[in-house]
């Protein structure tokens, strides 16, 4: 177990109903299977992070497979760059779990004993998560104070999640790897063609992070076509528009049951180096 309190710091233990530290504090083990570790003190608002409706739409098209190849890319460069067959892993802003329980089949059907763990800041992604994925340790938590030991972790995921670089150190082995998912250039340009009167590309730059070395950048990238309003609404809902979208980009999109666009991730790899 590598998760850690939130007030402490100490080590949790997993009980049959509760994760417990050394100096007593306890946080309950939900029905679903998931832990809240993120005091109200580091709530940025009453209920922060996806709401219940952006994580049903995430699911729906996650799970329809228009996203399949990032996924199976991004399993494919675990397997590469592990080192050991036993290791740990952790998804910083796992989201619903799709791309977290994906990667504990894959390695586990290439002969991996994986123990992966995920974290996200909204309450309703991390239940959705914990209710499906049995084999995977689940908690509510902020990548500003990742509730994880340090150095515990031989490879950190994260999939459009806000980067805190000195918090991934940290919770990385030395020599461990970090594995981010950006949006490529192109990514979802179809769709703010339609949101936007003056679609944008997204910005390409190649960035350090302090106490890592850059290691590879690998693009995948593919077309894609939607057909019907309510996964078109369902792909609007779990991206970053939905908040910056005008009420005349959102109505064009409520009348709109066919859209073909670009989708485009670029996976960078980072090597932890001190």
């Amino acid at each position: 177990m590598i998760f850690t309190c939130p007030i402490c710091n100490g080590k949790l233990n997993k009980l049959n109903k509760a994760y417990v530290c050394a100096n007593g504090h306890s946080y309950d083990i939900a029905a679903e299977g998931y832990v809240h570790l993120l005091p109200p003190n580091k709530m940025h608002s009453k209920v922060p992070g996806d709401n219940k409706l952006m994580v049903a739409s995430r699911r729906n098209f996650l799970e329809a497979g228009f996203y399949r190849l990032f996924s199976d890319k991004l399993n494919e460069l675990i397997r590469e760059y592990l080192h050991a067959r036993n290791p740990i892993i952790l998804d910083a802003g796992c989201g619903e779990g799709y791309y977290t329980g994906r990667l504990y089949d894959d390695l586990t059907a290439h002969g991996f004993s994986p123990q992966v763990y995920g974290f996200d800041i909204s309450k309703f992604a991390v239940k959705a998560a914990a209710k499906k994925y049995k084999t995977i340790d689940f908690a509510v938590g902020s990548i500003f104070s990742i509730p994880v030991e340090d150095a515990a972790v031989d490879c950190v995921l994260d999939v459009f999640a806000p980067i805190v670089e000195s918090e991934l150190n940290r919770v990385l082995k030395p020599s461990g790897f970090l594995i981010l998912a950006v949006p490529g250039e192109r990514h979802l340009y179809g769709l703010k063609e339609i949101l936007y009167d003056s679609p944008y590309e997204n910005e390409y730059k190649d960035t350090e992070y302090a106490g890592f070395e850059f290691v590879t950048r690998v693009p995948v990238q593919d077309d894609i076509q939607l057909d019907g309003n309510q996964i078109i609404m369902d792909l609007f809902a779990m991206t970053p528009y939905y908040w910056k979208t005008t009420i005349e980009g959102s109505e064009r999109l409520k009348q709109t049951n066919w859209l073909s666009t670009q989708i485009e991730f670029d996976f960078l790899i980072y090597r932890k180096v001190k």
